[in-house]
């Protein structure tokens, strides 16, 4: 298995939740531990079944590399998690979290560029060596910001304390590509028996601004944000022959936020 972005918060997650089935997992990211004490502090007991490589999803060259180190050492993958997203964060700058009419366009380019096209690559030259061997499962991760907009009001508070603040249009229109990314992928490879979903992920909990975090909730049906160990089991299903009978679904994780 093979899953990107594999030192975030929910990339750790998938790792761990996959080598405790049993899996061997390549981590991929753009930092990897550095010493074996540092990987042994991330993974713990795990640690043995999890193969760190570092590889940036973006840079085409950088992935073939790092699919070579995978190949020689725990052959071609059976599975792909594209977990590797970048965002703009709250404390970013007042021109990135400002209005629509002026998000910069290099902000825009940023999240593109690791969101759509990382993911594009990732499939393209891990999933391309699933399909020539004729078997796998590809997860792609979305959001439900790639599914319905933001709500805007949730950041109100922001707004209430002079600070002009807006969520950013490039995350949710990236998160919606990887949709029909899927989509394409899964008519696509369906002959060569590689299977492509999409998972679309509500908020996790990671310390944010109480605020934000109540105001988040009140909008969830089940009351809370997601504990970042809440999304392995969707992961783990579409990876997993218990989900052989799907290619090209959106499986919504979301505590009821886009049931409204």
């Amino acid at each position: 298995m093979v899953v990107t972005g594999a030192f975030g918060q929910l990339g750790r997650q998938f790792c761990l939740a996959l080598a405790r089935r049993g899996a061997r997992v390549a981590a991929l990211d753009r930092v990897t531990p550095g010493r074996d004490d540092e990987h042994a502090r991330i993974f713990g007991a795990e640690r043995e079944r999890i193969l760190p490589v570092r590889a940036d999803v973006t840079d085409r060259e950088s992935l073939e590399a790092a699919l070579e180190i995978v190949e020689a050492r725990l052959g071609v993958p059976h599975g792909l998690v594209n977990a590797a997203a970048v965002d703009s964060p709250p404390d970013a700058s007042t021109a990135e979290n400002g209005p629509f009419e002026c998000y910069p366009e290099a902000s825009w380019d940023r999240v593109m560029d690791v969101n759509v096209k990382g993911t594009m690559l990732c499939c393209q030259t891990i999933g391309g060596q699933m399909a020539a061997a004729g078997r796998g499962s590809i997860v792609n991760v979305s959001s439900i910001y790639g599914v319905v907009s933001p709500d805007q009001r949730v950041y109100e508070y922001r707004r209430a304390e002079q600070s002009t603040f807006f969520k950013p249009i490039a995350y949710s229109v990236s998160k919606s590509a990887v949709l029909n990314l899927t989509r394409y992928l899964a008519t696509y490879w369906a002959s060569k028996h590689v299977r492509v979903n999409t998972v679309t992920f509500g908020g996790v909990f990671n310390n944010q601004d109480p605020r934000f975090v109540a105001e988040y909730a009140t909008r969830v049906p089940l009351g809370r944000m997601a504990r970042e160990d809440e999304y392995n089991g969707a992961i783990v299903f579409l990876l997993s022959d218990a989900s052989s009978y799907m290619t090209g679904s959106n499986l919504v994780v979301d505590g009821g936020w886009t049931a409204w």
